[in-house]
């Protein structure tokens, strides 16, 4: 299953550094909605929990395009169809699905981040590191996993580009919410504090049990 994950992660990859689709729009819609927020919000500067809800919002919604466009290649190209034919674990190409998302995430933020601290953040990033990178990661995992499973249950629908938002949002609030949380206290102008307890577990449990029942069920999404 390892060289099946790594040669469509390849795939994917490839892909993305041919068509650039992705990446640079979800880059240039974060950027754009954090000068959006500069010039709207009556501050110079933003921090605690405010800082962290526009932070979260911003990368939720920059996911759902890369979420959209997911699988739109192998729907179209009959990708769905020549993997079902190979004989290799299906549950492989969920695996590869996530952690193409997860790079993209990962690729934006290293802009999206940066753009955010110099538009908006009152406090500064400096102060924020490496709790902020933890929270990071976490909540990427939980939308990845959620957003693979929604975009691969949408793919089949004529109207994937609204079923995505509105199974994926309701789905993904308590990752926001607890990466809200999680960042508040990083993003306060007295300094960082300690990240709270209780909302990393819940993060962490949520990504937990959405990738088991995710794994269970892909290989009956790819045959419906």
């Amino acid at each position: 299953m390892i060289s099946t994950v790594r040669t469509l992660l390849r795939k994917e990859l490839l892909l993305e550094w041919r068509t650039r689709e992705s990446i640079p729009a979800m880059a240039l819609f974060s950027v754009t909605v954090f000068v959006i927020f500069h010039f709207g919000l009556d501050a110079d500067t933003v921090d605690g929990q405010l800082a962290a809800g526009v932070l979260w919002v911003t990368m939720l919604l920059a996911a759902i395009l890369g979420i959209n466009r997911l699988f739109v290649t192998d729907a179209e190209q009959g990708g769905f169809d020549a993997f079902l034919l190979a004989p290799v674990d299906r549950t492989a190409l969920f695996v590869a699905k996530v952690l193409t998302l997860l790079l993209y995430l990962l690729v934006v933020q290293l802009v999206a981040v940066p753009a955010f601290g110099f538009l908006l953040l009152g406090p500064g990033l400096g102060q924020a590191l490496p709790e902020l990178l933890l929270v990071l990661v976490l909540a990427d995992i939980g939308i990845c996993v959620i957003g693979t499973l929604v975009s691969a249950i949408a793919i089949r629908t004529r109207t994937r580009d609204l079923i995505v938002p509105l199974i994926a949002l309701p789905l993904l609030i308590p990752v926001v919410l607890a990466a809200s949380e999680l960042t508040a206290p990083l993003f306060e102008q007295a300094g960082a504090e300690a990240l709270p307890g209780r909302w990393l577990a819940l993060v962490s449990i949520y990504d937990l049990l959405f990738a088991l029942i995710a794994y269970a069920i892909f290989d009956f999404l790819l045959e419906d």
